[in-house]
């Protein structure tokens, strides 16, 4: 199966339900079946040839899930375009994977065209004069989708998934979420893995209807769970935030929710406590990344606050030391995974492909530890973790012991150089509307909840904490930050 047979079963077994809708709105499967095999054909029809790549720039709508669907039916190799990448950027993505077309959101064009390169950039999809007909087959194993990283330690890598990874990255989901892909919303942004991989394609599998959102709006998220009776949803943990802030502003009903996923970050236990109360479900927090997803996930009914969660049905995860060999549980090593759904390399960066993926097995680079139970646990990026004065400090756990504290809406801890101890521990915090605290205060908040040599040497308040282009946490700005100690 493909991606655009699996856009076909879905269509054959329901054709006339809702596959999509956007404010008014509504687009059937049979019609978003029918369209995208004539956009296809006239892709093909157009002189575009298997394997090109179609880059597409443009934020949620109906326009985007047509893209993606007729790429996948011509056997054309689709490259999202973050919405909030400046010009330089997006000349690098369009150049490194070589596209031969940019398709562009009227309103963001001009950055688009602003990269100054040869590739046509069209502010809209072409209307089909072919009729619809048979496309050729196209292999499983071909590359079907290039997401482009954030970039967060060098240039961004083309991460590249086939349609057989997406499929199985589809139906883990479905296994993760096995009775909520009813009616979902699709809040975080087509264009980042979480909401092609995560929301999208689950639910074409499922047959779901897909509520689209073109932008975060917290207001809007929950008027259309409320109007819509959404089941399932994904979201950053840094918007979560946000949403729980709406909500106690102005409650909506929502207990047509079964599934809240947060994912793309560490979340809070403080989080997690406040969301439960406000929405009478767990936030499930799990693991995964743009290479693979997903791989460990807290089950609905034995979550365990704070920790990633088990292994994914169909999944392998290891925790390696330095050697490769597995750590004991309890030790905090590398977290590697083997799963169907690991993408098969970087677009044309064999290097870094070679270093990822070794002997099956995706190495993350991201730092963990497993239980007695079986939970896994986050401890950081190897490249995040501070080391004072010899001993290993995790900065989500400094982070947990502030967020704790009723003041705080964000906090980041970084390491700085110190001649002294190797680096120091750094705190940013950004402080809830109407509400106060100091960096005494703060400092011994922490220092009831941690050992002395993890507290703060600095707290440093900036009115919110810079997030990258798929709304991630920027670290390195933070870095920039405390060396000048002037917020950006």
């Amino acid at each position: 199966m493909t991606l655009g047979d699996l856009l076909h079963t879905s269509a054959t077994r329901n054709p006339q339900k809702a596959a999509l809708i956007l404010g008014e709105e509504v687009v059937s499967y049979e019609q978003l079946n029918h369209s995208t095999t004539r956009l296809a054909c006239q892709f093909l029809q157009d002189g575009l040839r298997p394997g090109d790549r179609i880059a597409i720039h443009w934020s949620n709508s109906i326009e985007v899930v047509k893209l993606f669907f007729a790429c996948f039916k011509a056997g054309l190799i689709a490259v999202p375009v973050n919405i909030r990448m400046k010009a330089p950027e997006i000349g690098y993505v369009l150049t490194h994977s070589k596209a031969v077309m940019c398709f562009s959101q009227p309103e963001l064009s001009s950055m688009a065209r602003e990269a100054g390169l040869d590739c046509p950039i069209h502010t809209s999809l072409p209307v089909p004069d072919v009729t619809e007909s048979a496309l050729a087959d196209v292999a499983d194993d071909r590359p079907a989708l290039i997401l482009y990283t954030s970039g967060t330690t060098a240039r961004p890598k083309g991460v590249t998934h086939t349609h057989r990874s997406l499929l199985h990255t589809a139906r883990l989901m479905c296994g993760v979420a096995p009775d909520s892909m009813q009616t979902v919303l699709v809040m975080t942004q087509m264009m980042h893995a979480s909401g092609i991989n995560c929301d999208l394609l689950p639910a074409i599998l499922s047959g779901a209807t897909s509520v689209l959102v073109p932008a975060f709006d917290a207001a809007l998220i929950l008027d259309l769970i409320e109007r819509h009776q959404c089941s399932y949803t994904m979201g950053l943990p840094s918007l979560v935030q946000f949403i729980l802030e709406e909500q106690t502003r102005k409650p909506r009903e929502v207990s047509s929710l079964r599934t809240f996923i947060a994912g793309g970050d560490s979340v809070p236990v403080a989080t997690q406590e406040r969301f439960q109360a406000l929405f009478g479900i767990p936030l499930r927090e799990g693991y995964g990344m743009t290479e693979s997803l997903p791989s460990i996930f807290n089950p609905q009914d034995s979550i365990r606050s704070g920790s990633l969660g088990k292994v994914v049905d169909g999944v392998e995860v290891r925790v390696v030391d330095a050697s490769g060999k597995d750590t004991a549980d309890g030790q905090t090593g590398e977290i590697a995974v083997r799963s169907p759904a690991n993408c098969v390399g970087y677009w044309e960066d064999p290097g870094a492909t070679a270093e990822a993926l070794r002997n099956g097995w995706l190495h993350t680079g991201d730092l963990g530890r497993r239980d007695s139970d079986g939970y896994y646990w986050f401890e950081g990026r190897s490249k995040e973790i501070i080391i004072h004065g010899g001993s290993n400090i995790s900065p989500q756990e400094v982070e947990e012991a502030i967020y704790s504290h009723p003041a705080v809406l964000e906090a980041a801890v970084i390491g700085m150089p110190d001649p002294a101890y190797g680096e120091q521990v750094v705190a940013f915090v950004s402080l809830r509307e109407g509400l106060a605290a100091s960096e005494p205060e703060l400092r011994e908040h922490a220092r009831q909840r941690l050992a002395d040599y993890k507290v703060p040497e600095r707290i440093l308040f900036l009115p919110e904490l810079p997030k990258g282009i798929t709304g991630k946490l920027q670290r390195r700005v933070l870095k920039d930050v405390a060396k000048s100690e002037t917020p950006p």
